[in-house]
């Protein structure tokens, strides 16, 4: 997609759809894009991770977009790692006169809108900072609430304290990997852990 590089005096919209993995389908993306009026060959797109920063989809969307140009988005997640990068990333977008148009976040957000887009976008960025908050503090009222209750945090333990006790015990009689890991049932790969420790 995005192979037409004539590009008009008018701003045009350009679209951007990501997925996190080869295995996840762009398939709602795109359709939603085109439903909205942006042709193929105007949509870039990218397979990877949110956290990686090597997305030539977007990298070449950011290459080709000028003032006037609005990026379309299925929801603004898609165009960043994270809130902080995404939020930067419109603001140096509305520095360069390019727009943003979300078409499904709760509150559809338009950056190219002087007066109730850019509140809404507002209003989103403050609401998921405020989320993300709120989430980091119930995790750690959780945490310390289980840890005054005597419940372990973290994973389940895959092998019980007597295996392991046993194994490091075999372990100084000098018995080899195999015949602790043959004992015990605990793998070569964690016992490795285990008696390092």
């Amino acid at each position: 997609m995005a192979t037409d590089r004539r590009h008009a005096a008018q701003g045009l919209e350009l679209a951007y759809a990501r997925v996190s993995t080869t295995k996840q389908s762009l398939e709602r993306q795109l359709d939603a894009l085109g439903a909205a009026g942006i042709a193929d060959e105007r949509i870039y797109v990218d397979k990877k991770s949110g956290t990686t920063v090597e997305r030539p989809g977007l990298t070449d969307l950011l290459a080709y977009a000028r003032p006037g140009d609005t990026i379309v988005v299925y929801t603004l997640d898609r165009l960043g790692r994270n809130l902080r990068e995404v939020l930067n990333l419109v603001h140096d977008l509305n520095e360069k006169n390019i727009g943003v148009r979300s078409l499904a976040d709760p509150l559809p957000i338009n950056t190219a809108d002087e007066g109730m887009g850019r509140i809404a976008f507002l209003l989103l960025a403050l609401f998921a900072e405020m989320e993300c908050t709120f989430t980091t503090e119930r995790a750690a009222h959780a945490r310390a609430v289980a840890e005054a209750a005597g419940r372990r945090i973290g994973r389940p333990v895959a092998h019980s304290d007597d295996k392991i006790e046993c194994a490091k015990l075999l372990k100084e009689q000098g018995g080899s990997l195999g015949q602790i890991a043959a004992k015990t049932g605990i793998p070569k790969t964690s016992l490795h852990r285990y008696l390092q420790a």
